[in-house]
Protein backbone atom coordinates (compact mmCIF):
# COMPACT_ATOMS: atom_id res chain seq x y z
CA UNK A 1 0.00 0.00 0.00
CA UNK A 2 1.23 3.17 -0.98
CA UNK A 3 2.19 6.03 1.70
CA UNK A 4 0.18 9.40 1.82
CA UNK A 5 1.01 12.01 0.44
CA UNK A 6 1.33 14.05 3.29
CA UNK A 7 3.61 17.22 2.06
CA UNK A 8 3.12 17.10 -1.79
CA UNK A 9 0.96 19.89 -3.12
CA UNK A 10 -0.02 18.64 -6.41
CA UNK A 11 -1.37 15.50 -4.35
CA UNK A 12 -5.25 15.49 -5.34
CA UNK A 13 -4.78 18.44 -8.15
CA UNK A 14 -5.51 17.19 -11.78
CA UNK A 15 -3.70 18.06 -14.69
CA UNK A 16 -6.27 19.76 -16.56
CA UNK A 17 -7.05 22.09 -13.10
CA UNK A 18 -3.35 23.06 -12.20
CA UNK A 19 -3.50 24.36 -16.20
CA UNK A 20 -6.62 25.94 -15.98
CA UNK A 21 -5.45 27.88 -12.78
CA UNK A 22 -2.23 28.92 -14.28
CA UNK A 23 -4.14 29.85 -17.64
CA UNK A 24 -6.33 32.35 -15.54
CA UNK A 25 -3.81 33.44 -13.14
CA UNK A 26 -0.55 34.05 -16.11
CA UNK A 27 -2.66 33.72 -19.49
CA UNK A 28 -1.18 31.93 -22.68
CA UNK A 29 1.48 34.52 -23.63
CA UNK A 30 2.98 34.10 -19.93
CA UNK A 31 3.05 30.81 -19.65
CA UNK A 32 4.89 30.70 -23.02
CA UNK A 33 7.48 33.10 -22.09
CA UNK A 34 8.11 31.14 -19.04
CA UNK A 35 7.92 27.77 -20.32
CA UNK A 36 8.82 27.53 -23.76
CA UNK A 37 6.86 24.84 -25.92
CA UNK A 38 4.95 24.88 -28.47
CA UNK A 39 1.65 23.87 -27.07
CA UNK A 40 1.87 27.05 -24.97
CA UNK A 41 2.72 29.78 -27.59
CA UNK A 42 1.41 29.08 -31.03
CA UNK A 43 -2.58 28.41 -31.45
CA UNK A 44 -2.96 27.28 -27.48
CA UNK A 45 -5.67 25.93 -25.91
CA UNK A 46 -6.52 23.87 -23.15
CA UNK A 47 -6.86 20.41 -24.71
CA UNK A 48 -4.17 20.52 -27.21
CA UNK A 49 -1.92 21.42 -24.28
CA UNK A 50 -3.24 19.02 -21.75
CA UNK A 51 -2.97 16.23 -24.70
CA UNK A 52 0.76 17.07 -24.81
CA UNK A 53 1.58 17.22 -21.14
CA UNK A 54 0.16 13.92 -20.72
CA UNK A 55 2.55 12.58 -23.27
CA UNK A 56 5.72 14.77 -22.83
CA UNK A 57 7.15 13.87 -18.77
CA UNK A 58 9.70 16.94 -19.09
CA UNK A 59 7.33 19.61 -20.39
CA UNK A 60 5.05 18.36 -17.70
CA UNK A 61 7.51 18.73 -15.42
CA UNK A 62 8.47 22.12 -16.16
CA UNK A 63 4.73 22.90 -15.95
CA UNK A 64 3.97 21.82 -12.20
CA UNK A 65 7.32 23.64 -11.09
CA UNK A 66 5.43 26.69 -12.52
CA UNK A 67 2.15 25.72 -10.72
CA UNK A 68 4.68 25.38 -7.49
CA UNK A 69 6.13 28.93 -7.83
CA UNK A 70 2.46 30.51 -8.49
CA UNK A 71 1.10 28.75 -5.31
CA UNK A 72 4.02 30.18 -2.92
CA UNK A 73 3.32 33.47 -4.86
CA UNK A 74 -0.08 33.37 -3.29
CA UNK A 75 0.59 31.97 -0.25
CA UNK A 76 3.43 35.02 0.04
CA UNK A 77 0.67 37.46 -0.89
CA UNK A 78 -1.23 36.32 1.93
Amino acid sequence: MAAPQVNNPLHGITLEKLLSELVEALGWEEMGRRVNIRCFTHAPSLSSSLRFLRRTPWARTKVEDLYLQHLSGKRAKT
